[in-house]
């Protein structure tokens, strides 16, 4: 969109907040890059130059602006709509892969070379993976220093920086400010301390419904590993660096999110993944107008607008999970994941109490005895295969999947049909077009709205929700009374 001189100065003029973290404004008078939707006085269109991301606006010399923090926008939706290798390549960043394994490890997950790599993020995002993971440590950094009680020290290599020195040149020529004098005109907040906990504010694209979103991940939480409580729904995470345990809450114009890490390294990733579980980088609008043009869906999407889609913070859990509620309702699922998470999960201190255990590792589940599994035989057959796939690297499910080859690689593996290839598609994966034409749940709805009930007819018609079908499965479930179309009380 950056291209787009005159749409962008329009965003600019309209302070339009949908368009925060689609592009940065550059102004060259003062040699600050801001959001679109800053509360300044918009400088003159001959004075702003527009730049894809806050890293090529810092490689072009520009310092955030002190007024809208334009670092703190929602993620570009590009990159959770696509699958092909920059938009692959973004959400390996965002998850920390340069940080712990450099442009080399980058380039080896993508499965291209490091010159590919480098000159396809430059030619789109004026910056390379470098570039791209040191405004992410800046931005880290920044979090932390008006948030904690920290010393900078421990900040600088919490936040990915090798050393002192480095992390305050950053500070001071991203912020142009020296770390002291940006944590002391912070505002004071509670939960800053020096533990590892972290209160945090997570932005989003308004409108975003949280029944659905809430309500499902609370009515499929496995004991032990997820609760809802007290308005906010929590589980634990398994990071790079160690585990860590997150409460969501939903507020209007924000999800707050406390952070509870037994390794401050692992910030980034956290956040990175709380944003993907909660799709807190899609285009509500952009979607919703999408799916308003069926007549049937307009209905649906008048009355609660901005659903997003359930996504996960540990895909193979996921999958794992998809596999165990398989032919069962969402209580006998619990069931079964609750068995093999006392166990074989590892397990956590919870300060608050209620959270047990770490989901198990592939690893461990691919060492346990099949006859121990309570399910019928072909089902024992499909979790061990799956398992020993994921434990083996033969299967790789992680932000960096291709799409269309993964799908392949699920569908030869026994006992995984369409339903369960396309459910993990959707909410492991992120495919915003994942459809679920042979759901239960999607089938009931569709003879209620006067839709074809049949598979392939259904398929059909919805080819005009494309590319936005997995948003149009939750308005379809949101039909029905289950108990995840509800924020729970």
């Amino acid at each position: 969109m950056h291209t787009d001189t005159e749409r962008c100065v329009r965003a600019v003029r309209s302070k339009d907040a949908r368009f925060d973290g689609w592009f940065f404004t550059a102004v060259l008078t003062t040699g600050i890059y801001c959001r679109p939707s800053c509360p300044v006085v918009p400088p003159k269109p001959e004075n702003m130059v527009f730049h894809p991301s806050a890293a090529a606006c810092q490689q072009a010399g520009f310092r955030a602006c002190k007024r809208c923090r334009p670092d703190t926008s929602p993620g570009s939706p590009e990159w959770n709509q696509r699958a092909d290798l920059v938009a692959r390549a973004m959400r390996l960043i965002a998850d920390g892969v340069v940080d712990r394994e450099g442009v080399p490890g980058l380039a080896g997950r993508l499965g291209y070379s490091t010159r590919q790599v480098e000159r396809q993020l430059l030619a789109e995002l004026g910056a390379g993976p470098l570039a791209l993971a040191r405004a992410q440590r800046a931005q880290t950094a920044r979090l932390l220093i008006e948030t904690t009680a920290l010393p900078m020290a421990q900040i600088a290599f919490a936040a990915g920086f090798a050393s002192i020195r480095t992390f305050n040149d950053t500070v001071r020529e991203v912020f142009a400010l020296p770390p002291s004098e940006l944590r002391a005109r912070a505002p004071k907040r509670q939960g800053a301390g020096t533990s590892g906990g972290l209160s945090l504010r997570l932005p989003f694209r308004a409108p975003l419904n949280p029944d659905n979103l809430f309500g499902h991940l609370a009515a499929t939480a496995v004991p032990g590993v997820e609760e809802w409580r007290d308005g906010s729904y929590r589980r634990t995470l398994r990071l790079p660096y160690g585990h860590g345990i997150v409460a969501l809450t939903p507020t209007p114009d924000h999800i707050a999110c406390r952070l509870t890490l037994s390794d401050l390294r692992d910030l980034t990733v956290a956040i990175s993944r709380c944003r993907r579980l909660l799709d807190l980088d899609a285009d509500p609008v952009a979607i919703d107008d999408q799916l308003r043009t069926d007549p049937v869906l307009a209905p649906l999407v008048d009355k609660a607008p901005g659903r997003r889609v359930p996504r996960t913070v540990d895909e193979a859990e996921f999958a794992v999970r998809a596999v165990l509620g398989q032919q069962v309702s969402t209580a006998a699922a619990r069931t079964h994941a609750a068995r093999l998470v006392t166990a074989h999960g590892e397990p956590v201190e919870d300060p608050e109490g209620g959270l047990t255990h770490l989901f198990p590792a592939p690893e461990a589940l691919a060492a346990l005895d099949p006859e121990s599994l309570a399910m019928p035989r072909t089902r024992r057959t499909t979790f061990t295969t799956l398992v020993h796939r994921l434990a083996g690297g033969e299967l790789r499910l992680g932000v960096e999947s291709d799409w269309p080859q993964t799908r392949a690689q699920l569908l030869a593996l026994p006992g995984f049909g369409p339903w369960t290839v396309d459910v993990i598609a959707m909410r492991a994966l992120g495919d915003p077009d994942a459809f679920l034409p042979t759901d239960l749940g999607i089938r009931r709805a569709a003879r209620e709205l006067g839709l074809p009930s049949t598979p392939a007819a259904l398929t059909a018609r919805a080819a005009a929700w494309r590319p936005w079908r997995a948003y149009a499965v939750q308005y379809l479930w949101a039909t029905d009374s289950h108990p995840i179309n509800f924020l729970p009380v």
